[in-house]
């Protein structure tokens, strides 16, 4: 499969998204959330200061943008303006990270698990999910560095990656959307152990799960920055293909989408390190057509 580079010089591309005829993507250290178009034109729609992560729509077709560090979701409506959404500095202990909104509107909000700001590592955190209306609260904690995440075709299931626990998780959605049967969708080897919990180890995993899609069956493109690649992953942990980007880069998320709902969008750059990176234009969206589409 050859990838094909679509639109480049962000600083830190996170979160990409199929909508309405483009792809939406963070530029996190640029601060501002772009609209890329299939031919590979891009606009910035939003400027978020304190850094966007993940994004995701809402059943009106609002955007929704996790903006990491003051842990806040801002909402771009029809006429461009954000607004606040939620506020989770009270249910989210550190900065953002990525996010899901379902098809009911509800957003799942994971966060760093460290307060890196300050020079803190990683250690078991939470998850959090807002409702339409705005309202929040924790539906799970002990994650080890909760990242992408996917919903099963039913709309039963959330797999959530662990990036410092070389696994993913799987809970049931119930009824009320809290979270249920906790259990292990993926596992690629041993958590490691604590005194190992470092921002450094991310890149140091069998396979440490960062941004990710799911597709028509049910088996989840899942980025791995350490490892250089994006593997599409089967329930039970079985690698079914595995990607890399050009040039050597590091993959951090990836999205699927296109006319067709086949053509598979990664976020590629040398690093994260946000001293390397920030106003330098680094980060690149790469596509590959591949064969089994979005559902």
């Amino acid at each position: 499969m050859a990838m094909r580079k679509l639109f480049s010089g962000g600083d830190f591309f996170e979160a990409p998204r199929w909508h309405g005829g483009a792809w939406w993507v963070s530029d996190i250290f640029g601060g501002r959330v772009f609209r890329v178009s299939p031919e590979g034109e891009g606009s910035v729609v939003a400027e978020v200061p304190e850094w966007p992560n993940g994004l995701g729509f809402l059943p009106d077709g609002d955007l929704l943008i996790a903006s990491l560090r003051d842990r806040r979701l801002l909402r771009l409506g029809k006429s461009g303006r954000l607004s606040l959404h939620a506020d989770l500095a009270g249910l989210s202990p550190y900065w953002l990270n990525d996010m899901l909104v379902d098809q009911l509107g509800r957003a799942w909000v994971g966060n760093l698990g460290a307060d890196l700001e300050n020079g803190g590592e990683p250690g078991p955190t939470s998850l959090c999910r807002v409702d339409p209306d705005g309202t929040g609260e924790v539906v799970a904690d002990g994650l080890l560095f909760p990242n992408g995440m996917a919903i099963t075709g039913d709309g039963h299931t959330l797999v959530v990656g662990e990036s410092m626990g070389n696994r993913m998780s799987a809970f049931t959605i119930a009824e009320d959307g809290s979270l249920q049967d906790r259990r292990i969708w993926a596992e690629f080897g041993p958590v490691p152990p604590r005194e190992r919990w470092t921002m450094a180890t991310l890149h140091d995993m069998d396979l440490s799960p960062d941004g990710c899609a799911i597709d028509a069956e049910d088996c989840i493109w899942v980025a791995d920055a350490g490892n250089r690649r994006v593997c599409r992953i089967a329930e039970g942990g079985r690698i079914l293909q595995e990607l890399r980007a050009p040039a050597g880069d590091r993959i951090y998320a990836c999205g699927l989408g296109g006319p067709d709902g086949r053509t598979l969008v990664i976020c590629a750059a040398p690093s994260s390190d946000a001293g390397q990176l920030q106003g330098n234009g680094l980060a690149s969206l790469y596509e590959v057509t591949v064969d089994v589409p979005a559902p």
